[in-house]
């Protein structure tokens, strides 16, 4: 967009906002030109500023006005007295001069130190700036950009041998890229330089005897064109010879009068727009100066420092406006003297540095630090019809070659499956492929890959050369190293690296067999051994704690019988041993019993016991499902102790990483020892790339020592893989630099934005994340075999065979001491199994447990027990006595308790039950006895 039109469509953005508050939008120039047959500068400012006025609405905008500033020569106290009146003044920007370095200094420092933004025009100062934060605004093109240019026309013309020859004493630092060229590229470059005199002559007549084909000329228009008459007048302006001029202002070198051959290759570089509106009205405006003030037109055309000047004016004014969309902008009058500063300048800077506008220099965009990129520079090459126009678009200061590592690549470098149909950049993928695309969008910048010739990232040789990437750099065949190349000390002392882009440790990779097989006891293996010890422990315990309280408190001492309570003193306590065994199992097993607590302390102990068994069945359950599904990796080391620790299972790195220098330095003993043992075993160890590391970790009994990003992506690709430990060190990945490299500071700049915006984390998400094992919808969970709750079901068998043993013991037990010597033994067992398999005789006569056995004859206790009188046992062992009068018949089976109904057809004749006694069940009744002896029953509890 045009710079005027902009600064209009500003305007009306910004009206509403200071409509209210319209200020004087003051600028000061400081130039270095002559009043008289000057370069325009003067012109330029002031069409520049009324330019902008007059498409403003000033009432609304505010009017623009330029203070200039002449300096009669380029002195540092006496630009230092001027500026101190600039600032005094208040004034929103400076605009520097173009021709004198020690002044420029001068106003950098004290616009740095008042923030006051400055905007030079001048050539890039190679001297770092003493205040970074207010580095000024370049709007020249930067040297870094020339030579580059110069690389390319080098490269274009398969130049051979070149000769710099310089004019200026800041020639070998402002053309470093170009040197820095010819020692990748081991051409030959001879440098000379012009004496004081600035006398051409000899040194033309030394390049002639050194046969270069490429002159490469570093010097101001004057001096260029009078290097082209010397060079013309010894015969060197021919077709045999390239010329080369580095000067911004080739356009400004009158050739016709001095080219005898019109094919001579002589080239140089113009950033000038010629298709800009106001480009013809400042041409006019210079050429009828020149007619007023000077005998001839001192240029062909439009020299560069006045564009510049006009561009300035239009950026500042730019930024301010947009500024004032946000705060009231206002100058501030300030003194050398006073540390006061403006309290607008870091943001008017920051303005500064995002204005993106159409000059008479072409397109002006900024970077953080202030430079200009993203530009056109323009090539004019002469020929018969005179100079031709050829365009280069620069976008940064990085240059085209790029080193990786592609054998220990994955996932950073790697091939396409379709490489070999692809060329160039395409045949290429992984992180740092990637990364560098987002790098090289930010930074606007084009890249070659190439990859490295030995395939290692980089060890220190015996003779201090280096291998690998790291060696490519130190020689300088390589502008950037990207890969998974880590930062240490050692390499940082040889080369520059970035900010790291990803941090790290080292990890220990080892292959988990599925060494632990279903089982018929797995249900066992939610609980350790000791667990199941304690709780076999603490069930017996509980229940002697239950049997000891249940005896001491009297209130589990009651009576067998309510409809006796009171008249009775016969009392019975449930909680007999067995019966105290017996109610904590039914806690345990969620089932209950039918014994309840009624004393205080037994309840207290039964809660107690019952939360304990809340949570032991709580944790089982849900560790069942884990230990019964899931095959468990198992791995015979834990940690890095355990590995340094024993010598079974071997362990290495890769051979010449960073992974082998950190334990082949480590002061720590353990690493130390790791070291020895390696070093020892250094022929069978050691590996040559990533894969063959991961292969011999999954082939063999050898675990492998690697950055715990690459274990990481293995891993995700590998089931039987894992890491064992936590990581030994923590370090980071970054991109290897030359030292001294100029491309530093930018890359930093857009890694850290590039981390801040999410974006490396995305792009590590895209190539790391595939987690195959742990993606249950592409493996479903089976269901429970045999194989793995059939414990189960051997418990449950040995407990059925357990209890029916257990009752064939009672069972003898029993008719041992009930049966007397009438029948054997065999033969009552043989008719309790005959009853209980025909389900006959379910009501009978039973005495202590047994079924169908005779109650024992006893004497009746005085006043108790009356003769006559029919006998009822209640399935609790209690034997009741009942009376039994022929004269009285039994009331009718309506009348009756339901158990009487139910005995009634049995034979029970005159049985009467008090309705307290209604909750005992199972009463049975031996009918009369029809054998020959009767015994006397008495009533009794067993």
């Amino acid at each position: 967009m045009h710079p005027v039109w902009a600064t209009l469509l500003l305007s009306a953005l910004c009206a509403y906002s200071i409509s209210s508050n319209p200020f004087t939008l003051r600028l000061a120039a400081v130039l270095d030109d002559p009043m008289e047959c000057s370069r325009g500068e003067r012109l330029a400012i002031t069409l520049a500023k009324e330019g902008i006025n007059h498409v403003s609405n000033l009432s609304v905008m505010g009017k623009v006005e330029v203070d200039i500033f002449e300096l009669l020569r380029d002195s540092e106290y006496e630009t230092g007295d001027t500026m101190c009146q600039i600032i005094s003044k208040g004034v929103l920007a400076v605009l520097g001069p173009f021709a004198s370095p020690a002044s420029d200094s001068v106003i950098s420092n004290i616009c740095g130190e008042k923030e006051v933004p400055y905007v030079r025009v001048a050539p890039e100062d190679m001297l770092r700036a003493r205040f970074p934060r207010f580095s000024p605004l370049d709007l020249h093109p930067t040297n870094t950009h020339i030579s580059l240019a110069v690389v390319a026309l080098l490269s274009f013309f398969n130049s051979t041998s070149a000769c710099l020859l310089c004019a200026r004493v800041d020639c070998l630092m402002n053309l470093e890229q170009l040197l820095r060229q010819f020692l990748i590229s081991k051409e030959t470059l001879t440098v000379r330089m012009l004496d004081d005199s600035q006398d051409p002559t000899p040194v033309l007549k030394e390049i002639r005897n050194d046969q270069a084909d490429t002159i490469i000329v570093d010097a101001s228009v004057t001096v260029s064109h009078l290097i082209l008459e010397r060079a013309s007048e010894l015969g060197m302006l021919s077709v045999y010879y390239t010329y080369i001029f580095t000067t911004m202002e080739f356009s400004l070198l009158q050739l016709d009068d001095i080219l005898v051959e019109r094919y001579v290759n002589i080239l140089g570089f113009s950033v000038l727009n010629h298709s800009h509106p106001y480009f013809s009205d400042l041409l006019l405006s210079l050429n009828r100066s020149w007619q007023e003030n000077c005998e001839h037109a001192p240029f062909p055309g439009v020299p560069l420092s006045p564009a510049l000047l006009y561009d300035a004016v239009h950026v500042v004014v730019s930024a301010v406006r947009e500024l004032n969309c946000s705060q009231s902008v206002g100058a501030t009058q300030l003194t050398c003297q006073s540390p006061k500063i403006w309290e607008h300048g870091t943001s008017l800077m920051n303005y500064l540095r995002m204005v993106e506008l159409e000059g008479l220099t072409g397109h002006i965009e900024f970077n953080s630090k202030g430079r200009r990129f993203n530009y056109t520079l323009r090539v004019l090459h002469s020929s018969s019809e005179g100079l031709k126009q050829v365009s280069l678009h620069l976008t940064s200061t990085i240059a085209n070659y790029f080193v990786t590592d592609l054998e220990n690549g994955n996932p950073y470098v790697m091939l396409r499956p379709d490489h070999q149909a692809l060329a160039g950049n395409e045949r290429y993928e992984g992180f740092c492929v990637d990364m560098l695309r987002e790098l090289a969008q930010h930074l606007h910048f084009s890249y070659r890959l190439q990859l490295v010739a030995d395939g290692m990232y980089g060890t220190p040789g015996p003779n201090g050369t280096w291998t690998g990437m790291v060696g490519e750099l130190i020689s300088r065949k390589a502008d950037l190293a990207i890969a998974g190349l880590t930062i240490t000390s050692e390499r940082e002392k040889v080369i520059d690296f970035s900010k790291p882009f990803m941090t790290l440790g080292i990890s220990i990779m080892y292959t988990a067999h599925m060494t632990r097989q279903p089982s018929y006891w797995s249900f066992l293996d939610p609980f350790s051994p000791g667990v199941w010890l304690f709780m076999l422990l603490a069930y017996l315990m509980v229940s002697c704690v239950l049997f000891l309280v249940a005896r001491l408190t009297p209130y589990e001492w009651c009576s067998s019988e309510p409809c006796l309570q009171g008249r009775c003193k016969l009392v019975l306590n449930q909680y007999t041993l067995g019966n105290s065994l017996w109610f904590p199992v039914g806690g345990i097993m969620q089932q209950g019993t039918a014994i309840s607590p009624h004393a205080l302390s037994t309840r207290c102990l039964s809660t107690v016991w019952w939360f304990f068994t809340l949570i032991i069945v709580s944790s089982y359950t849900a560790n069942m499902a884990a230990f019964l599904t899931i095959q468990r990796m198992e791995v015979p080391i834990d940690s890095v102790d355990d590995l340094a620790d024993q010598t079974t299972i071997e362990y290495g790195t890769m051979q010449g990483g960073s992974t082998m220098n950190f334990f082949q330095n480590s002061q720590y003993e353990t690493y130390q020892r790791m070291w020895n043992f390696m070093h020892a075993k250094q022929n069978s160890v050691f590996v040559t790339s990533t894969e063959e590391g991961i292969n011999r970790v999954l082939n063999s009994n050898y675990a492998y020592l690697l950055e715990s990003t690459m274990s990481e992506y293995y891993r995700q690709r590998n089931c039987n893989l894992t890491q064992i430990g936590g990581l030994l060190d923590t370090k980071g990945y970054g991109i290897g630099m030359p030292l001294g490299s100029v491309y530093r500071d930018e890359i930093d700049m857009a890694i850290l934005k590039l981390q801040e915006d999410n974006r490396l984390e995305m792009l590590k998400r895209k190539w790391w994340l595939e987690d195959k094992c742990s993606k249950e919808e592409a493996h479903p969970t089976q269901g429970l075999g045999m194989e793995n709750i059939g414990g189960v079901f051997v418990v449950l068998l040995s407990g059925l065979l357990l209890a029916v043993f257990m009752a064939g013991l009672e069972f003898a037990w029993v008719q041992q001491h009930t049966r007397g010597l009438r029948l054997s033994m065999f033969t009552d067992m043989l008719r309790a199994l005959h009853w209980i398999l025909l389900c006959e005789n379910s009501i009978a006569l039973q005495g202590l447990r047994g079924p169908g056995t005779l109650l024992q004859a006893h004497p009746p206790l005085p006043g108790e027990c009356m003769p006559g009188s029919a006998t009822c046992s209640l399935s609790n062992g209690m034997v009741r006595r009942m009376e039994n009068s022929s004269s009285d018949p039994m009331d009718p089976l309506s009348h009756r308790p339901e158990q009487e109904a139910i005995l009634a057809p049995l034979g029970c004749t005159h049985v009467r039950i008090c309705p307290e006694c209604r909750g005992y069940k199972g009463l049975r009744m031996r009918p009369p006895p029809t054998r020959e002896y009767l015994p006397e029953l008495r009533e009794e509890n067993v």
